[in-house]
């Protein structure tokens, strides 16, 4: 197993145990930290280990942060403008 792929399985492993303690800001201040950290683990592995393993990487990490991404679909669907409540 590359270098690569033991960093992404790492934090996925540290993803799920943060998603498993409590938070007063439903996880979103981890979930950041998580994006932040996990772009250029994706970027690593796509590199060391080709693009198809990097997709089922992503894969995985949307799975993990599902509603960072179902917010950022909302937001592509209304065309990058904000809610109406937003304003």
């Amino acid at each position: 197993m590359t270098p690569s792929l033991i960093a992404a399985f790492l934090w996925a492993v540290t993803a799920n145990v943060l998603g498993m303690l409590p938070s007063r800001d439903n996880h979103w201040f981890r979930a950041y930290v998580l994006i932040a950290v996990g772009i250029p683990i994706l970027g690593w592995v796509t590199w060391q280990n080709g693009p198809w393993i990097g997709l089922l990487v992503l894969a995985a990490g949307m799975s993990v942060l599902r509603w960072p991404v179902r917010y950022l679909w909302a937001w592509l669907r209304r065309g990058g403008r904000a809610r109406q409540d937003e304003k």
